[in-house]
C-alpha cells in the first residue's frame, strides 16, 4: 500500500482540529450511524483540550484516499508543548501549515514552522476561515511568504502550494475564485506534493519511538515510524537505549491506525506509523532494531526547559480535606509517570523530602500538568514559576520570548510603556484597518510572568497577547515585580460580609462571604505596596444599641476570581499557590506574621 505521512501545524484556535474533522468525515472514516454521534473536534479527546479549545497531546489518525493511506498527525499549536512537536517532525514527510485568513501567522506558528523547516520538510500552506467576516487571504499569504523568508526557508520550501479552506463549512479550493463543497482539493494537493516515505523494506528493521501510549490490556505502547525493514507480530527485536545499552524483547502485538481507531495488524513495512506492545522498558527517542543487526537511529534532540517551579506537599491547615493523594511519595510517582511521556520536562529532588523542582518549556505546560493532577485527586503546593538562566562562555543568558500583542489603538501607548518597564524591545508596529494595532516585542520570559493580568486590566479586557520562546540572550537586568501588596487573613474561620464590607476601602477582595480561610491565606489585593494583615472573620458586636440605617444590608463589590494560570502569574516569591481538586488558594510561605518578619 502507498503511504503519505503528514502533520498539521497551526497556532492555537486557527481551526486545525476542525479541518482534521472534515478530512476524516469526507474520507468515510465514520459510518452513517456514527456521524450523528461524532463530536466536533473529535481529535481533541482530552477533557482539558475540549474545554480550552487547544491541542496538548499529538494524536494519530489515518484516512484512505484513492489508493493511498494518509497518516495524519495532529500536533500541539503552542510552543510550550515543543517536545511533542519536535518528535512528530521525525515521523512525517511534510506538514500542512494552517493559518487564519484574518489573523495571519502568530508566534506559535513561527515556532512550529521553524522546527518543520529545520527537518527539511516542504510545507503545504492552508489559509483557513476564508468565509470569516474581515478575512484577508491575499494579505495573509504575503505575510506567510515573509515568515518563510525570515526563517531561512530554502528555494524548494518557498515554492509551497496554497489551498484556501473553510474547516467549519467543510470545503477547500486551490484558487479563491473556485467553487467547492468538499475537501478534495486538499487531498489532491497532499497526494501531489507530499513525498513518499523514504526507507528500504529489504534492510534490517529500524523503528524510531516518538511517542508512548498506555493500554489497560497490553501495557505500554511504543508509537513511531518504521524507518527501514519490516516487523511482524511476535517477532524478536532489540531495543537500543539512549546510552547504547541493548535489551532483547518481543513485539507481542502490532497496531496500525484506521481512522481514529487502533487496529491489530500482523505485519507492517518501512514508512508506516504503528504502535508496538510488549516492551515495558521503552522510552521516547530510542530505537527498536533487528535482533541480528541492531543499528541505532539518531536520538531526537529536545529543546531545554526554560522555566522551573517547586512542587511540594500541601502543609496548609486545610491539607488532606479535599484530595486523595497528598504525600510526597504520591507526588513523586505521578511526576515520574509524567516524565515517561513528556520528554521536554525534567524533575529533580531537593534537600527537602517534601519538595521537587519541575522544569518545563513554559507556564502553560506546567499549569496543564497541575490541572491534570488536581482532577486526578492530588493536593499540592507550588511556588511562583522562575526562569532558568544559562551560562554561555561565562556570560549569563536568559530565555527571550517573542510576544505579539493586538490592542485597540487607544491602548498602544500604555502597552509599549509597560513592556518597556519589563525590558521589552519593540520589533515592529503595524496599524490595522479595524481600530487595532499589532505590536511585536522581544521580551525576557521573566518579564511576562505576572504580566497577563496587568495587561488585561490596562486594555480593559480587549487586548490579545500571544508569545512563544525565541532564543537565549544576555541577561537584561532587574525587572520590577508586582506593584501592589496583598491582604492576608489574620485568623482561621469563615469570611463574614460585615468584615469584608469594612475592608472594601483597603483594596480588592478575592473571596465571597462564607468561605473558609486560615491564618496567612491571601484574601485580597492591597491598594498600597505593602502587605496588610486583616481580619475577614470579624463579626458585628450584638448590643441593643442601634443607629437608624446601620442594619441596612451590606453591599459588596464582586470579588476578583483567579484561574490556575492567573494565580501562578499573580503570586510573589514569598507566596505559594495551594491546589486541590476543589479549590485554588493563594497563601504566604510562612503563615504566621512573626515568622514572616523573621525571614524577611
Amino acid at each position: 500500500m502507498k503511504i503519505k505521512n503528514i502533520a498539521i501545524i497551526a497556532h492555537v484556535d486557527h481551526g486545525k482540529t476542525t479541518v482534521v474533522d472534515c478530512l476524516l468525515r469526507q474520507a468515510g472514516v465514520f459510518a452513517a450511524h456514527e456521524l450523528e454521534k461524532v463530536a466536533e473536534r473529535v481529535m481533541d479527546s482530552n477533557d482539558i483540550e475540549r474545554e480550552r479549545g487547544i491541542t496538548i497531546f499529538s494524536k494519530n489518525a489515518s484516512v484512505h484516499y484513492k489508493d493511498y493511506k494518509i497518516n495524519i498527525i495532529d500536533t500541539p499549536g503552542h510552543a510550550d508543548f515543543g517536545g511533542e512537536v519536535q518528535r512528530i517532525m521525525k515521523m512525517v514527510d511534510s506538514v500542512i501549515l494552517l493559518v487564519d485568513a484574518f489573523e495571519g501567522p502568530m508566534p506559535q506558528t513561527k515556532y512550529v514552522l521553524k522546527k518543520a523547516l529545520e527537518q527539511g520538510h516542504r510545507p503545504i500552506v492552508v489559509i483557513n476561515k476564508v468565509d470569516r467576516p474581515g478575512s484577508r487571504p491575499e494579505e495573509v499569504l504575503y505575510m506567510v511568504y515573509d515568515l518563510f523568508i525570515e526563517l531561512n526557508a530554502n528555494d524548494l520550501q518557498l515554492e509551497f502550494p496554497v489551498v484556501y479552506a473553510s474547516g467549519k463549512n467543510g470545503y477547500a479550493m486551490k484558487e479563491l475564485e473556485d467553487k467547492s463543497d468538499n475537501m478534495q482539493p486538499l487531498f489532491e494537493t497532499i497526494l501531489e506534493h507530499v513525498e513518499d516515505p523514504e526507507g528500504d523494506i529489504n534492510k534490517p528493521l529500524q523503528f524510531l519511538i516518538t511517542n508512548l501510549e498506555y493500554d489497560n490490556y497490553v501495557g505500554k505502547l511504543a508509537v513511531g515510524r518504521i524507518m527501514n525493514g519490516s516487523i511482524k507480530r511476535n517477532q524478536e527485536v532489540m531495543l537500543i537505549k539512549r546510552d547504547g545499552k541493548m535489551i532483547k524483547g518481543k513485539a507481542s502485538v502490532l497496531y496500525g491506525y484506521e481512522g481514529l481507531k487502533r487496529v491489530e495488524i500482523q505485519e507492517a513495512f518501512a514508512g508506516d506509523i504503528i504502535s508496538v506492545a510488549g516492551m515495558e522498558q521503552v522510552d521516547i527517542g530510542e530505537t527498536l532494531a533487528d535482533v541480528n543487526e541492531p543499528i541505532a537511529l539518531p536520538v531526537i534532540d529536545i529543546d531545554e526547559p526554560t522555566l522551573a517551579m517547586t512542587f511540594q506537599v500541601n502543609d496548609s491547615p486545610f491539607a488532606g480535606k479535599e484530595g486523595k493523594f497528598i504525600t510526597s511519595r504520591n507526588i513523586w510517582d505521578r511526576l515520574q509517570k509524567e516524565l515517561q511521556t513528556n520528554v521536554s520536562m525534567r524533575v529533580e529532588a531537593t534537600e527537602s523530602p517534601d519538595a521537587f523542582v519541575v522544569k518545563g518549556r513554559g507556564e502553560l505546560q506546567l499549569s496543564i500538568l497541575l490541572e491534570n493532577m488536581r482532577r486526578e485527586g492530588f493536593e499540592i503546593q507550588v511556588s511562583k514559576p522562575r526562569v532558568l538562566f544559562k551560562d554561555i562562555d561565562g556570560v549569563k543568558h536568559e530565555p527571550i520570548e517573542l510576544a505579539l500583542v493586538d490592542v485597540e489603538d487607544q491602548f498602544t501607548g500604555v502597552v509599549i510603556e509597560k513592556m518597556g518597564i519589563r525590558k521589552g524591545e519593540m520589533v515592529s508596529m503595524q496599524p490595522g484597518t479595524d481600530g487595532y494595532t499589532r505590536l511585536e516585542f522581544k521580551v525576557p520570559a521573566r518579564g511576562l510572568i505576572g504580566f497577563r493580568n496587568e495587561f488585561l486590566t490596562d486594555t480593559k479586557g480587549s487586548g490579545i497577547l500571544n508569545h512563544s520562546f525565541y532564543d537565549f540572550e544576555i541577561y537584561k537586568g532587574e525587572i520590577p515585580t508586582r506593584p501592589k501588596g496583598v491582604l492576608i487573613s489574620l485568623e482561621q474561620g469563615k469570611t463574614i460580609p460585615y468584615a469584608l464590607n469594612g475592608l472594601q476601602d483597603r483594596g480588592v477582595m478575592f473571596l465571597d462571604p462564607g468561605v473558609d480561610v486560615y491564618e496567612g491565606m491571601i484574601v485580597g489585593e492591597h491598594n498600597r505596596e505593602n502587605d496588610l494583615v486583616v481580619n475577614v472573620c470579624k463579626t458585628k458586636k450584638l448590643t441593643n444599641m442601634r443607629a437608624a440605617g446601620s442594619d441596612d444590608s451590606v453591599k459588596l463589590a464582586p470579588p476578583r476570581r483567579f484561574t490556575l494560570e492567573q494565580a501562578l502569574d499573580y503570586v510573589a516569591d514569598d507566596e505559594l499557590v495551594e491546589i486541590t481538586p476543589v479549590n485554588i488558594r493563594m497563601r504566604k510561605k510562612f503563615l504566621k506574621e512573626a515568622d514572616r518578619r523573621k525571614n524577611r
